[in-house]
């Protein structure tokens, strides 16, 4: 059966591509409406698989193509993040068949383009498919930096969060390291190119610097509705990371930040000496922001795409310190009165320290001549 799937992500189209290009249909991809209409006029497919929120010309225009100026009848599957019951109706009104709110499993999109084309799915087929792959409402593109992290880079666990979660690219950002990182990353990679990719730093720059770079690069593609970074070492690990996700699309905050509260129902693990450390910083970034912050340097965070356009373009001044100065980018841009309306503070159910650590406990009493220099650099 030839099929025409129109997404303007392209995470998206290449996962159900994938998935029906192995059921043995054909596929043809458009990335926006104005190609759609074009592929449809010229291939006259068999079914069209389609999203409604594209920029310039939506979803519905393009079923309105189909069903109006074609006047054709061939079956219409929408697979949308659009939730909005005028929208879906409108749909409906135009002649589709079936609508499909994301996220959905591509095994669910496969059984209801076997049904929509008057065909069951074998037995045979679905056993093919056990594994649950899900399709984002939005793709997330993920900074990870690394440093001389070889012995600690988990690649079972970000093979798996990749293969199970298609709307996430983890860009793995290689900060100068003098280990083998850069070979272990290039085989984590090998296979994955749709949802992993490397940026090669050829000097070591610091943390703060691996992350602006890799924000700067990840930003240039229009497909990411969200970009945020998080360690190496997953202390923070992926079902936390992607709550953070789900808040700040289900709300209007510009940045979600991950918190290291102790608190009960969380397995929080610092060791003593980190912990009093850790507070007595706390204590001096809020008086430096103005903001009651309770933790700003957890390396778990995602923003909306127009903060990551914003507040990476100019570099650091420290190299740790850096989610202190995204925060006071945050209030210079947007006002001391606003700000904290846009920021989100979620706490984590889970972290764990993790032995290598790049911070020593000596650095850490740097921190405080470091936060000394962000208040008289932002003031």
């Amino acid at each position: 059966m030839k099929i025409l799937a129109i997404d303007d992500q392209p995470l998206i189209l290449l996962s159900v591509e994938k998935r029906l290009t192995e059921m043995g249909h054909t596929i043809k991809t458009a990335p926006c409406g104005e190609h759609a209409m074009m592929l449809f006029d010229f291939h006259e497919p068999d079914l069209v698989i389609l999203d409604i929120n594209m920029p310039d010309i939506s979803g519905l225009e393009v079923i309105r193509h189909i069903r109006v100026t074609r006047k054709s009848d061939v079956p219409v599957l929408v697979m949308s993040g659009n939730t909005d019951e005028k929208t879906i109706l409108k749909g409906f009104e135009l002649g589709i068949n079936d609508y499909m709110k994301k996220p959905v499993t591509l095994n669910e999109m496969a059984a209801r383009v076997q049904r929509i084309a008057g065909k069951s799915t074998p037995r045979e087929t679905l056993a093919d498919f056990q594994e649950e792959q899900v399709l984002q409402e939005y793709c997330v593109g993920v900074i990870i930096p690394c440093y001389n992290e070889e012995e600690r880079l988990s690649s079972a666990d970000f093979k798996a969060f990749t293969s199970g979660n298609l709307g996430y690219h983890l860009c793995f950002v290689n900060d100068g390291s003098t280990d083998n990182t850069l070979q272990v990353l290039e085989a984590l990679r090998e296979g994955n190119e749709d949802h992993i990719s490397i940026y090669n730093c050829e000097k070591n720059g610091g943390k703060a610097e691996a992350v602006r770079l890799g924000i700067r690069h990840m930003v240039q593609d229009p497909q990411y509705d969200f970009i945020g970074y998080l360690d190496a070492d997953l202390s923070t690990d992926f079902s936390d990371f992607d709550s953070l996700v789900q808040t700040i699309k289900k709300s209007e905050y510009k940045i979600v930040s991950g918190s290291r509260i102790n608190r009960m129902g969380a397995n929080i693990s610092k060791d003593g000496a980190r912990k009093l450390i850790s507070k007595s910083i706390n204590l001096i970034i809020q008086k430096i922001l103005h903001m009651p912050f309770k933790d700003t340097q957890c390396g778990a965070k995602i923003m909306r795409r127009d903060v990551a356009q914003h507040m990476f373009t100019k570099k650091f001044i420290t190299r740790w310190l850096f989610d202190v100065e995204i925060f006071m980018r945050m209030r210079k841009f947007y006002g001391k009165e606003q700000v904290q309306d846009l920021i989100c503070e979620k706490p984590l159910n889970r972290w764990i320290h993790a032995d290598g650590s790049k911070l020593s406990m000596k650095d850490s009493f740097r921190i405080v001549g470091q936060l000394a220099q962000i208040a008289t650099h932002y003031r």
